[in-house]
């Protein structure tokens, strides 16, 4: 199975400067706020985002060394911290209790501070952006705050009425997953001087890996030997119609629909439905379905990089479409 870490190896360097980076920008005062904050940063993940800000910019420099400068570092910490302040509010919204297997900001802290915490990550965030004068990476990256919000909102919205169609999923996980993801492959791209061309085709590349990252994690809700550290069939306990249910809720009749959507309004509190549900996306093909749509994502991801030379970044960025596929978390 391909790893994170295999495919770290050709920008080990940027990013142990990107770390360093981040610790040098995101301090706080007060020992309540510092401590949210280090729990928080200390929590971010796989790292996913500044490692494709830190590849797509390896790739698309034309000066040796030009990957490790702080423009680049400053791009990753961009997206990177949008992307933690997110999740932050998530967690909020859902009233997560845990979230990668630890305690959520909310569940230590209560809502109320976490949502400061994500506003202050925000706000750190873009006054570190504005202050550097590097105005076109701001602007480029800080677009897609407004998509992820419009996702959010979106899929809380069908939620509730249960009037999830495909084009709406598609549309939701492009603004809460793709969207981000994409601006992360660009703006690489776009903080060594990649020509215009190149800098669309990173973010089009970027939105479809994107796409498919989302489409697993979906996947991997279905899934109880997943390692996401939040229990199995979450979304269907808060309700949510992600693609392998929808693939079941497509195919079936007027009155099968109405059931099953029956069923899951009682997700939350009835762990029979939950299973009921599961089951019958398992054995219906909603989650072959599902697998089928993220891999021709992927493959189209995988297509677009043969644009670029051999290189020890492009294939790192293969084999992270490769781990995208294969992750179980």
């Amino acid at each position: 199975m391909m790893t994170l870490d295999t495919i770290r190896k050709p920008v080990t360097a940027e990013l142990e400067a990107f770390d360093e980076f981040v610790a040098e920008q995101f301090t706080a005062e007060g020992e309540l706020l510092s401590n949210m904050l280090r729990y928080a940063l200390s929590s971010r993940g796989k790292g996913i985002r500044p490692l494709l800000v830190m590849l797509s910019a390896a790739m698309n420099a034309s000066v040796k060394g030009a990957s490790r400068g702080r423009r680049v570092s400053l791009a990753a910490m961009l997206v990177e911290m949008i992307h933690v302040a997110s999740l932050i509010h998530d967690d909020v919204i859902d009233e997560s209790d845990t979230r990668r297997g630890r305690p959520s900001v909310n569940a230590r802290w209560q809502s109320h501070r976490a949502v400061i915490l994500g506003d202050y990550i925000l706000a750190r965030n873009m006054a570190v952006g504005l202050q550097s004068g590097q105005f076109d990476l701001v602007t480029h990256i800080c677009g897609a705050m407004a998509a992820l919000c419009e996702g959010e909102v979106l899929q809380g919205e069908c939620a509730d009425k249960h009037t999830m169609t495909r084009q709406t999923y598609l549309d939701i996980i492009y603004k809460k997953t793709a969207s981000l993801i994409g601006v992360c492959a660009s703006a690489g791209a776009l903080a060594v001087g990649a020509p215009r061309e190149r800098v669309s085709l990173m973010r089009r590349f970027g939105e479809a890996l994107g796409m498919a990252f989302q489409i697993q994690d979906d996947l991997l809700d279905y899934t109880r030997d997943a390692h996401t550290g939040k229990p199995a069939n979450n979304d269907l306990r808060e309700g949510k119609i992600t693609l392998p249910l929808l693939a079941v809720l497509d195919r079936a009749d007027e009155g099968r629909r109405e059931d099953l959507l029956a069923r899951l309004a009682r997700c939350h509190e009835d762990e029979e439905a939950v299973e009921y549900l599961r089951r019958t996306v398992e054995n219906e093909g909603g989650l072959r379905f599902a697998s089928e749509v993220m891999h021709s994502y992927v493959s189209r991801a995988v297509d677009m990089l043969s644009e670029y030379e051999p290189s020890p970044y492009r294939s790192s960025l293969v084999n992270l479409c490769t781990y995208v596929v294969e992750r179980d978390r």
